[in-house]
């Protein structure tokens, strides 16, 4: 039975493919931040770690706590514990871009180098990250979220060149719209740490609020959690696992269209897409 560690379990893309991999027979060690999260996943016959992505010392305890649960048996790591922080440029202030890394990379970072000692010793290995379409392309009012998933993207395909002669494949998920409480998240987040009313952008803040509260699918082509789940299983079993992994048609539309088409006309493309998320 291989042991795979995956954080961010509490709800979404990581609860989904905790159980998922549970189901295949995997041994998953999942991870969440609250007591009540780590009740419901315990609950569903998972072991669980307490992990806070954006702190160290959590970090440090977690890892211990690996080493004794795997006893030094570990094949793959899904990172996957993340937020997005809405807001114009001009409205993030440094310390709201410093949690947001703190979150979506440097805690990634420190674990997954924590980990690699452990991976070094098995016959094969993966470190899967889920980055985001929005690694591949930025869109407006999204700029703390793109920022970190393009540091993801770049740590990510040199960590794979570096680790190119060693047993440890390193391959990105990419996701675009996936059923999930992140925008819940996101909402939570832009109220909390942007100056709506006083902001430049504020009747754009307001529209972009009405589809943030949308119940259900607020983007085309949203696909449930699931998706992302058979290409971590891709990942996880192929002898030769992809370097990415494209889940949705936004990813593969957006992915194509940075290919082929010049900046200025890519802009006018990405420039319709958010006009048409304001209406």
């Amino acid at each position: 039975m291989k042991n795979v560690l995956i954080t961010g379990c509490s709800t979404g893309i990581g609860y989904c493919t905790a159980l998922g991999l549970k189901v295949k027979g995997y041994r998953v060690i999942a991870t969440a931040r609250t007591e009540n999260d780590i009740a419901k996943l315990e609950a569903e016959g998972l072991e669980v770690i307490n992990l806070e992505v954006s702190d160290s010392d959590s970090i440090h305890q977690a890892v211990k706590k690996v080493h004794e649960l795997c006893n030094g048996e570990l094949y793959a790591v899904f990172h996957n514990a993340a937020y997005g922080q809405p807001g114009a440029i001009e409205d993030l202030s440094r310390k709201v871009l410093e949690t947001q890394f703190a979150t979506n990379f440097f805690g990634w970072v420190e674990l997954n180098n924590l980990l690699i000692p452990l991976l070094r010793k098995q016959d094969k290995a993966r470190i899967i990250f889920n980055s985001s379409v929005l690694g591949i392309i930025s869109l407006p009012y999204r700029g703390s979220y793109n920022a970190s998933k393009y540091a993801l993207e770049g740590m990510a395909d040199t960590l794979r060149l570096e680790l190119h002669s060693s047993n440890i494949d390193v391959c990105l998920i990419e996701p675009g719209p996936v059923e999930s409480d992140f925008r819940k998240n996101s909402l939570k987040a832009f109220k909390a740490n942007i100056d709506i009313e006083n902001s430049h952008h504020s009747k754009k803040y307001l529209r972009q609020i009405k589809r943030m509260e949308t119940i259900g699918p607020a983007a085309p082509f949203t696909l449930p959690a699931e998706a992302v789940l058979k290409k971590v299983i891709h990942a996880l079993e192929s002898n030769k696992p992809k370097a990415r992994y494209y889940v949705t048609f936004p990813t593969y539309l957006f992915g194509y269209l940075k290919r082929i088409l010049p900046t200025r006309w890519l802009d006018k493309v990405l420039l319709y897409v958010s006009k048409s998320e304001m209406k």
